[in-house]
């Protein structure tokens, strides 16, 4: 190879805060990711867009380590992440909210929010949390049953906020939501941002992911199909609309 495309690389690589390099994943014998490579800059908001059933959620799961069959490269920094076990992983400080939310339903809010350990020094007191989610505030001796799809999905964010984590990865946070919830979550998404946090996220809303995300990952057939600045997906929104199917 030529030696400025290894440097060229080489920088890319000490850039990102996680690489992705020839990722596949199965489910039992069936292959979902069939070599997907990708990285995110330290705190940028990266999405992964496709149509369902292209491999974003595997894509999250295989990160977190929820995939165990997989090969291929995950690094965080340096570090290597294939073979590690979730646990492991999320002491590295990286963080899941997966699309169901998990919420216990027979826990009230306050208790969900102290099940997760504090994995690492910054994670964010009940305290903080209720200042930065006031609707949780005011619901917090409700069960998970009593709150509604966007406050289990505050409460699903408020939760990994806990650890101490500062790559999230987000599983369709919009998804069956309100519009006026989905411009809560939007912005909340920004606020992170601000904050410093780098956050990986699925989505299959556009405008959402349009006022929210520096970059956009195509993903079709569990590969990279393309990778699109915020510009790009603003100009080029029919090259995008043609890997939705839309």
């Amino acid at each position: 190879m030529n030696s400025r495309v290894v440097a060229a690389e080489d920088s890319r690589l000490a850039s990102a805060m996680l690489s992705i390099e020839n990722l596949s994943a199965w489910y039992a014998e069936s292959r979902v990711l069939h070599g997907m490579s990708f990285d995110v800059r330290e705190g940028e908001v990266l999405t992964l867009i496709g149509r369902n059933g292209a491999g974003k959620t595997t894509t999250l799961r295989s990160i977190m380590g929820v995939v165990r069959k997989r090969t291929g490269s995950i690094r965080l920094g340096a570090e290597e992440l294939i073979g590690k076990r979730t646990y492991e992983i999320a002491r590295k400080g990286i963080a899941y909210c997966p699309e169901e939310r998990a919420i216990f339903a027979s826990l009230s809010v306050r208790e969900n929010l102290l099940l997760p350990p504090v994995l690492r020094s910054g994670g964010m007191s009940n305290e903080g949390l209720f200042k930065a989610f006031p609707n949780l505030q005011a619901r917090a001796a409700s069960q998970g049953t009593k709150l509604s799809g966007g406050e289990q999905q505050m409460l699903a964010i408020a939760r990994i906020l806990r650890t101490g984590s500062r790559l999230l990865l987000l599983d369709e946070p919009s998804e069956g939501l309100a519009p006026v919830v989905v411009k809560e979550i939007g912005e909340l998404i920004l606020r992170l941002k601000q904050q410093g946090f780098t956050i990986v996220l699925v989505e299959q809303n556009l405008r959402f992911a349009k006022k929210v995300a520096d970059r956009h990952v195509v993903v079709e057939n569990g590969k990279v199909a393309d990778v699109l600045t915020a510009a790009d997906l603003e100009s080029g929104m029919d090259r995008v609309q043609s890997y939705l199917g839309v």
